[in-house]
């Protein structure tokens, strides 16, 4: 059979587990097809993939690399990904911009917890897949078993291209139309089979040992044989997959042409940011650590950009379609601890930085304590991180213990309206919000008349509704699995402005969140337990303690397996143990498996403070500016149906520089609340106006001028404030206050006290 061969640019990314052999193979590779002239390794920390001082430390890719080589038909861009799990967000953005991948999986090890979610974002990309089986040269590596794993665990559409015999049997099996003509023929051409491969039917399989260079040379044959030329459109198309700095500083945006071609000095743009216009100011190809620099790259080229500060991982540029949305989500938090002497705001404008570069980095402003807190993927990516940012910025700093990643979503739909009418303002805005399918997210619709509501008020709402990160009501952790639809809005020809439906929006998303239940979920692990058999009692009964499921024990080489999913929160140490009682012959492997509901929800809300809505936006009656400083600062709450008055001569205290005042503890605040009074409205809009004029007043001035407080350290002041808020509950104009005990003591309490 002789192939029509004609040359073809392609994209290739290695992919694998941790310690399969990824950066050996991709050094065997490019050994082999004449790039290199020395074979490096990664135990002597001279691959040619591995740049970073951390990586060649650790023995572990840490960012994705470029290199180029050529094959007798073909130009290849070899694109290196990492296989460690906490750094698999990286790898899940160079997918986006594959040809083909090619998994390696360890003979000895087989298909491991982080494998099958390999295979899980390539089928969600649709990316035609070769697997090299590496490690053969090992003990316990057998070729048949290892077969009947691929096609149990992946697919069975996995074929054994290195056994000529029964290859084109296999591959008949694969598709119908291909069976009935084999039948015929007893044939397979080259065309059918690279048909097959693109179409995700079949998936060729060698073995081989990459440090050896065993199968290196029937790998790359195949590739060039059976992977068809990529077709692309004339029209200029480009996908950003990494954001980097070269040593001076200058931003790189890593992208591949999709489609026409792209010179320097060209101008793009974009409708991110408000929209921009930005030149190219150069282009480079990478092989490596070195580069070469470009005038025009065509389609199906992988270069790095100079000149955009724009971009981001996963945009689309010019007929490029948007990005998928990320599988793998941060699951774990930690708050900056820095180092005497050090700006928080300069240090939080440097890791915005490193979040630029990656995505799945979180960097979270915590504006009423100052702190900076980080959402990561795991406990290597925190030593990495504390590495990089002493590299780059020459700050050491340290991290807390960690937290949780919590979300929340709600359980039954309902209706939430927002409603913005200040002075020479309006907006109104009704949403639906419907719980959405676990990990799809916040799903954003409209089903609003363009009669009733303008489409460019629809578009606007919709921007906002995807600009921010909306909170939840039980622990203020962001939501997701929501489906949120327009329903309805209003505007007014003369007074509505953008920014009216901005706040309109977030009230109406905030309405609804209060007036549903409301489900809080916790990450969970997908975890493969390896141990001796006479440790699986033991694990079983800690899976359970952890309160995690497992499946049914399997045999294997050395042992038994345990496969399950467990929440984060309680394995997240596991391994120590598993370490301990095994005597260091258990292995587990974890990866993120998504979000499900919390396992111990009510002692997460207990603990975790909330942070709860400014009163005005969930009141019925709107109260004006002054009132509600004044309750604010005494402490007041609308909470169900009742009128809290918590720590009253907290503010005053604090604003009067007098250190005589002592505030009473939480647990005595008044709680003054008549069965007249049911709600927040009558309380603060009762016809006694005078009555509440004359309590603000000295209050105003007591805030605009602390030193003149003397008057205000008396109970009695304090009493007729909330007087004027409590007591006028009924239609009486002259309904006295009740009797209300002390809430302020003029005793004296040492200068370093504080309310």
């Amino acid at each position: 059979m002789k192939a029509n061969f004609a040359m073809k640019h392609i994209c290739i990314g290695i992919t694998a587990h941790v310690d399969a052999g990824k950066t050996t193979l991709s050094e065997a590779m490019l050994y082999q097809a004449g790039a290199l002239k020395k074979l490096g390794r990664v135990d002597h920390q001279d691959a040619f993939l591995d740049t970073f001082a951390l990586e060649r430390a650790r023995g572990i890719t840490i960012f994705s690399k470029q290199a180029e080589f050529s094959l007798p038909h073909t130009e290849v861009t070899l694109l290196d990904t990492p296989g460690h799990v906490d750094f698999s967000a990286e790898m899940e953005r160079t997918l986006q911009v594959l040809d083909c991948a090619v998994l390696v999986i360890s003979g000895t090890d087989g298909v491991q917890a982080h494998t099958e979610t390999l295979w899980r974002l390539l089928t969600r990309q649709g990316i035609p897949t070769f697997l090299f089986i590496n490690k053969m040269d090992l003990d316990g590596a057998d070729r048949k078993t290892l077969l009947q794993e691929l096609k149990s665990r992946l697919d069975s559409g996995c074929v054994d291209f290195t056994s000529t015999d029964t290859m084109a049997e296999e591959l008949a099996v694969c598709d119908e139309g291909l069976l009935e003509q084999y039948l015929e023929t007893g044939m397979v051409d080259d065309s059918q089979i690279a048909q097959l491969v693109a179409e995700r039917k079949a998936f060729p399989c060698y073995f081989g040992s990459a440090l050896k260079l065993d199968g290196v040379d029937a790998l790359l044959d195949g590739l060039e044989r059976y992977l068809p030329a990529p077709q692309y459109g004339a029209d200029f198309g480009a996908r950003v997959f990494k954001i980097a700095r070269d040593a001076q500083g200058n931003r790189l945006s890593y992208l591949k042409i999709t489609g026409g071609a792209l010179s320097v000095r060209e101008q793009l743009s974009g409708g991110e940011d408000g929209g921009w216009q930005e030149k190219v100011s150069g282009i480079r190809i990478y092989s490596g650590e070195k580069f070469r620099t470009a005038e025009r790259v065509e389609s199906g080229m992988v270069c790095a950009v100079t000149g955009l500060t724009h971009t981001r991982p996963g945009m689309g540029l010019g007929a490029e379609a948007g990005a998928l949305p990320p599988v793998l989500e941060p699951v774990l938090g930690y708050r900056v601890c820095l180092p005497d002497g050090c700006d928080a705001h300069i240090m939080l404008r440097n890791l915005r930085q490193l979040e630029e570069e990656d995505p799945q980095l979180r960097v979270v402003w915590n504006e009423r304590l100052g702190e900076i807190h980080l959402q990561l993927m795991g406990e290597v990516q925190l030593e990495i991180l504390t590495s990089v940012i002493a590299e780059r910025f020459g700050v050491d700093v340290t991290f807390d213990e960690g937290s949780i990643v919590y979300r929340e979503t709600i359980t039954e739909p309902v209706i939430g309206i927002g409603h913005f009418e200040p002075l020479r303002h309006y907006a109104e805005v009704h949403l639906l919000l419907e719980p959405a399918e676990r990990g799809s997210g916040i799903q954003l619709s409209t089903a609003c008349p363009t009669d009733v509501l303008d489409l460019n008020w629809q578009r606007l709402i919709l921007t906002h509704l995807a600009e921010k990160t909306h909170l939840g009501v039980l622990t203020s952790a962001p939501i997701t699995d929501v489906k949120i639809t327009i329903l309805a809005g209003r505007a007014h020809v003369k007074h509505t402005e953008g920014g009216d439906f901005r706040e309109a929006t977030y009230r109406a998303v905030r309405n609804g969140l209060m007036r549903t239940e409301s489900l809080l979920l916790e990450p969970y692990y997908s975890f493969r337990l390896e141990l001796p058999d006479e440790c699986v009692g033991r694990a079983m009964t800690d899976i359970q303690r952890m309160d995690g499921t497992f499946e049914p024990p399997e045999q294997g080489a050395h042992g038994s397996i345990l496969t399950g999913t467990a929440p984060v929160s309680t394995m997240r140490n596991y391994w120590t143990e598993v370490a301990a009682y095994t005597k260091g012959r258990g292995r587990l492997s974890c990866t993120p498996n998504g979000y499900a509901p919390c396992h111990n929800a009510e002692e997460v809300i207990s603990q975790r403070p909330t942070t709860r809505p400014p009163m005005w936006r969930i009141r019925r009656i709107p109260c004006s500016a002054r009132t509600v400083q004044a309750m604010l600062s005494s402490g007041m709450r609308c909470r169900s149906t009742r009128i809290l008055i918590l720590q009253t001569c907290l503010n005053i205290g604090k604003k009067s520089r007098n250190k005589s005042v002592r505030c009473v503890p939480p647990a005595q605040a008044v709680e003054t609340a008549s069965a007249a009074t049911r709600n927040c409205g009558p309380c603060l809009n009762a016809p006694t106006v005078r009555s509440k004029t004359a309590a603000l007043k000295p209050f105003s001035r007591a805030v605009k001028r602390p030193r003149r407080l003397s008057s205000c350290t008396s109970p009695a002041f304090v009493r007729t404030i909330i007087c004027s808020w409590t007591a006028t509950t009924s239609s009486s104009r002259g309904t006295s206050c009740a009797t209300l005990p002390p809430v302020m003591s003029t005793q004296p309490v040492k200068r370093s006290s504080t309310c």
